[in-house]
């Protein structure tokens, strides 16, 4: 057996450097495209010219509240704070959230807020790292507060 590596480059060996080249980056690419695909989180909303009917009026609305959140873990638990124009917190409110990776819907986690007078809190089950709440509150007289809030946890 005679070593393809050795002796001049011809037409044959210069043909299969060159297509071995745009074989790897093909195959690179299919890799990379198939792992994109399988790990989009999908749609925010299903149509979004009827979410824009709407989406001025309820911005509007919740910047009235006033209200400004903050979310932290400590442990197993998350503490959401919900403060009013005063600073005190809100009282009255309804909290809902999903807590998750930002690329991953594997690890959201639809939380179970219970409210103690000050905050809203919540048993997760995190791994160190950047989390993302998704927050949907409501006011007493009805109007939604939504927020996306950036959670991170140590390690």
């Amino acid at each position: 057996m005679t070593n393809p590596f050795r002796g001049p480059i011809t037409g044959p060996k210069a043909f299969a450097i060159f297509s071995s080249f745009f074989v790897v980056i093909i195959a690179v690419n299919i890799v990379m495209a198939v792992k994109a695909i399988g790990t989009f989180p999908g749609l925010e909303v299903k149509n979004s010219y009827v979410a824009s009917q709407t989406f001025d009026a309820e911005r509007h609305a919740q910047e009235a509240l006033g209200w400004t959140a903050h979310a932290a873990i400590d442990g197993a638990e998350l503490t959401l704070t919900i403060a009013g124009p005063d600073g005190a917190p809100v009282q009255g409110a309804t909290a809902a959230g999903v807590l998750g990776r930002a690329t991953v819907r594997t690890f959201d986690q639809t939380l179970a807020f219970a409210f103690d007078g000050s905050a809203w809190r919540a048993p997760v089950e995190v791994g160190p790292g950047q989390w993302h709440l998704a927050l949907e509150a409501v006011a007493v007289d009805g109007t939604p507060f939504r927020q996306r809030l950036d959670v991170m946890v140590g390690e």
